[in-house]
């Protein structure tokens, strides 16, 4: 197996780090993106993304497996989780191991397979086939939390903490995803369930959070891509559906359980669950309490507006159609800004609604601005419907255009007619009640319309209202009248034994212990015993549903009526504005007044107070001048004391004065006594420090001479062994020609031997001379280089006398030069050397040519004798052997005055040595004498 690198930038493939023998399921990438961890089954390998090569190896057992190894971010630290439950945590550049984490309590041991750490690396979370969380505290190494997750989640599959910007890397939300398909969102410190994603029908497979935390990305089961925005996740998640309401329906009995309270929140819309949507977003389930099951009880909307097309519309005409804006934009109407004076409701929210929803009912239809009983009625729909506006304004929309047929006709009255129908039917059913009602002068208007004005509101639970309405809402409009006629007559008893008024109104005002259930069942028998003649079915029209698009127009009431009151109400109103914008000017005038009146009583009061406080400041005044010309008196007396004082101040001041400039006198005397002590003493001390660094000089200069004595001893010694090794060559050459040379004397017998002396007697001349020569240029080249080496000596001791403090870098120079003339003259000889040896070369090469011809020429001789020719041979001869033993003579010429330079160098420089440090002491002497003269010098000024 391999790892391919690839650039984020250029896209292209930078590296491939081979490694592994089995599948990588985890790459964990250090905070500073130098070191990479990759982990496999059976191994995990540190790398080295610098340079993509391993760095470290980590080998385990085959029975112990690998679960996880991975950065803990925001340190340097390597956690290691095996599948044996142990937990280890390493330094990454040592790779030391620094601590492990102890084994789980066996209560709630389980074994680990996904973990997830906090930003600021301080909390692990880990989770395995169980319900049970374990959170680890890494800085105290021990296992601080247990969580329990719901008892539906089996196993765990995936972990993570949700960043958040504002908490320091202390994440408090982690992400729990579940064998379900359902990724839990809870917080780690108060163990509440926040939010959470996913259904199951649509499960997540793998998921994903943004390093910001701003969004979710989740891979679903059906290979859709899902992104969450977080920020709607954690808002208010009952908010009103842009759609509308068309048909309310009731669910079964049967299925009211509580498994179909859960409500699903999408994007979108507001869906049951029980009628899930293809490719439906579930970002949130709620689950209401058995008490109130019914508060957020939503309707599923058929049909409804399309998001993409309202866009479109928008874009095309700028603003949405007039006829579809909703009513509640309009605001609140005018009838019920006070109706928290009439009806005191402890919710504000639910006030809010009321108002809001009865504003909706007045601006739709005119007569609902007057009608007194319009809040008990729309009441207890806006409680159940607190939560959404909307579907409570068409629940009660839709309640008055078909359960309230015909009670606006005799407006501003009770529905007579209605009451009638009600009475009618009572006299079929239960005569003696009616009978009873009548002999107690108790009319409809008592007995029934209470229980219709507040829809039973006010005598039945709100279980019981509930379940009474299930039944209204799934019959026939009559099915409400006849639901106050069993009311009444299921409550006969207590209404037989009443007998006044106010136990009558009482009764219908308030809760009675009833069943609902035997009145439902009554009503239905009602519904089927009463004669079609009094039926109300046969009176009121069937159920009509809200039309779509816009609402129907309500006017079935009589409008002269609704109009005069309107119009009255109108005028009352202008009234009321005139006599309050009357009322605000005379009040303000009033003001005027009264802020006129109030400053004018306020600047009589100053002038007042002025007053009095001008003739207090003025008898303060004569006060304070009195008490001036008595200070100043005082002052004056105190000024003359003063100047008496001020008298003997100074003539003491001055006398301690001139004390103290005696006393600094002293001092300054003593200081520079001291001053020259000091000076002395230093002086003293320079020139010891002197005198040791001249001498530790000296023995400096003795060892570097000794040295330098060594180095020239050792090179006459190289130069002496070549210039033997020269002349034995030389000798062995030479007695190889006087072989040579013997063997043609041999051949010449008839040799002169005087021509043989004459030879010899110019050959010790010519030796002579060269001798001579080599002298002269040898007494030449010592007074040179002894001209030299004076000047230089001079130079060097008026430099150390001039700066003694750099006569070790001038003798290094003086060295230094005096060296590289050396070398000049070393060079010079070799070159002389390679003349020489030319010079040599050429009499060898002349010799040979003569030994040569001379053999010829004894040959020729032998054959053809004759006289003449000796002198001139001998010439010859004379002339060509006359620089044979120059070159020997020359090298024992050069060895010895070698060796006399060496001699008179060591001579010259002892005596130089010698001299420098006579000058050195003299100079020390003069400089001795200079300072005792300067120190006696303040000496004599002082006295």
């Amino acid at each position: 197996m391999f790892l391919t690198c690839l650039g984020t930038v250029t896209k292209e493939l930078i590296s491939w780090m081979r490694g592994h023998e089995s599948s990588v399921f985890s790459i964990s990438v250090h905070a500073s993106g130098r070191y990479a961890i990759t982990t496999s089954s059976d191994t995990a390998q540190l790398w080295d993304l610098d340079t993509f090569q391993r760095k470290r190896k980590l080998n385990i057992l085959q029975s112990v497996g690998i679960q996880k190894v991975f950065f803990l971010p925001l340190s340097n630290t390597i956690l290691s989780c095996f599948k044996d439950n142990s937990i280890f945590a390493w330094e990454c550049d040592t790779l030391f191991c620094k601590y492990q984490l102890p084994p789980p309590p066996e209560s709630s041991s389980i074994l680990y397979k996904v973990f997830a750490v906090t930003r600021d690396g301080r909390i692990l979370a880990a989770g395995g086939k169980s319900n049970h969380l374990h959170l680890w505290c890494l800085e105290a190494k021990q296992l601080f939390r247990i969580i329990q997750m719901p008892t539906k989640v089996r196993a765990i599959r995936y972990l993570e903490f949700l960043p958040d910007s504002f908490d320091a890397g202390s994440n408090q939300v982690l992400g729990v995803l579940s064998q379900d398909g359902i990724m839990r969102f809870i917080n780690v410190q108060t163990c509440k369930l926040l939010f959470e994603i996913g259904s199951l029908d649509e499960g997540i497979s793998s998921s994903v959070i943004s390093p910001h935390g701003r969004y979710i990305a989740s891979i679903m089961e059906n290979g859709s891509l899902n992104i969450y925005s977080v920020q709607a996740l954690t808002q208010e998640i009952n908010k009103p559906p842009p759609p509308l309401v068309k048909v309310i329906e009731d669910l079964p009995k049967s299925k009211l359980t509580s498994g179909d309270l859960k409500m699903k929140v999408t994007s979108g819309r507001v869906q049951r669950p029980a009628k899930p949507r293809e490719n439906q977003i579930q970002t949130r389930i709620l689950k209401q309490d058995l008490t109130g099951h019914f508060e957020n009880k939503e309707n599923e909307l058929s049909d409804g507006l399309n998001k993409k097309r309202l866009q479109i519309l928008l874009k095309g005409y700028g603003e949405y159609p007039t006829k579809y804006s909703s009513l509640i934009d309009k605001g609140i109407h005018m009838a019920f800004l006070n109706l928290q004076k009439k009806y005191p409701i402890k919710s504000r929210k639910l006030l809010r609604v009321l108002q809001r929803t009865l504003s909706a009912l007045a601006h739709w239809s005119a007569i609902f601005s007057d009608t007194p009983y319009l809040p008990l009625l729309a009441f207890p729909f806006v409680k159940l419907f607190q939560n959404n506006q909307l579907i409570c304004f068409e629940v009660v929309a839709t309640l008055i255009i078909n359960w309230c047929q015909h009670w606006f006709e005799y407006f501003p009255n009770p529905p007579i007619n209605i009451l009638s129908m009600i009475e009618n039917i009572l006299a079929f059913h239960d005569k003696e009640l009616l009978q009873h009602f009548r002999d107690h002068d108790i009319t409809s208007q008592v007995y029934a319309w209470p229980l219709l004005e507040t829809v039973f509101s006010e005598v039945l639970t709100r279980e019981e209202w509930l379940k009474l309405f299930d039944n209204v809402f799934s019959n026939h409009p009559s099915f409400l009248l006849l639901t106050v006629v069993a009311y009444n007559i299921c409550s006969r008893a207590p209404l037989l034994n009443c007998s006044l008024k106010d136990d009558f109104e009482y009764f219908f005002h308030h809760r009675n212990n009833l069943d609902i259930s035997v009145v439902i069942r009554e009503v239905y028998h009602l519904m089927d015993t009463t004669p079609g003649d009094i039926h109300p079915d046969n009176m009121l029209d069937v159920f009509v549903a809200l039309t779509k698009g816009q609402y129907p127009v309500f006017n079935q009431y009589p409008k002269f009526i609704v109009d005069y009151q309107t119009q009255e109400r109108e005028r009352i109103r202008n009234d009321e504005l005139d006599y309050l914008r009357e009322r605000q000017t005379v009040e303000n005038m009033q003001a005027e007044v009264d802020q006129q009146r109030v400053e004018d009583e306020a600047w009589y009061q100053k002038q007042e107070l002025l007053r009095k406080a001008e003739e207090t400041r003025r008898e303060m005044l004569l006060q304070e001048e009195e008490k001036m010309i008595q200070q100043r008196q005082k002052l004056a007396a105190v000024k003359r004391e003063l100047k008496v004082k001020e008298m003997h101040l100074q003539e003491a001041a001055r006398r301690r004065f001139l004390k103290l400039q005696q006393d600094q006198r002293e001092m300054e005397l003593r200081r520079l006594e001291d001053e020259i002590e000091r000076k002395i003493h230093m002086r003293d001390q320079e020139i010891a420090t002197t005198v040791k660094d001249l001498e530790m000089r000296h023995l400096e200069l003795e060892s570097q001479k000794r040295l330098y004595e060594k180095n020239l001893t050792r090179d006459q010694e190289t130069v002496a062994k070549e210039m033997r090794e020269d002349a034995d060559a030389y000798r062995r050459k030479v007695n190889l020609e006087e072989r040579t040379f013997h063997r043609l004397i041999e051949t010449d017998q008839t040799q002169n031997q005087k021509t043989q002396k004459l030879i010899e007697e110019n050959l010790a001349k010519a030796e002579q001379a060269c001798l001579n020569t080599d002298w002269r240029l040898q007494a030449l080249h010592k007074q040179r280089c002894d001209d030299l080496q004076r000047n230089e000596c001079y130079q060097e001791v008026a430099k150390l006398l001039r700066k003694n403090r750099r006569k070790e870098i001038e003798v290094l120079n003086a060295m230094m030069e005096k060296d590289a003339t050396k070398w000049e003259e070393a060079e010079e000889k070799d070159f002389r050397l390679k003349s020489e040896k030319k010079v040599s070369a050429l009499s060898d090469a002349s010799r040979q040519w003569f030994l040569e011809k001379e053999i010829n020429a004894a040959l020729e001789h032998a054959e053809h004798p004759y006289h003449d020719g000796p002198r001139c041979q001998y010439e010859q001869v004379a002339s060509s052997c006359l620089p044979r033993t120059s070159p020997v003579s020359d090298v024992s010429e050069v060895d010895a005055s070698t060796w006399l330079s060496l001699n008179q160098r060591k001579i010259q420089w002892d005596t130089m040595e010698q001299d420098l440090l006579e000058r050195v002491r003299n100079l020390r002497q003069r400089l001795t004498a200079q300072a005792r003269n300067s120190c006696q010098t303040p000496h004599l000024l002082a006295t």
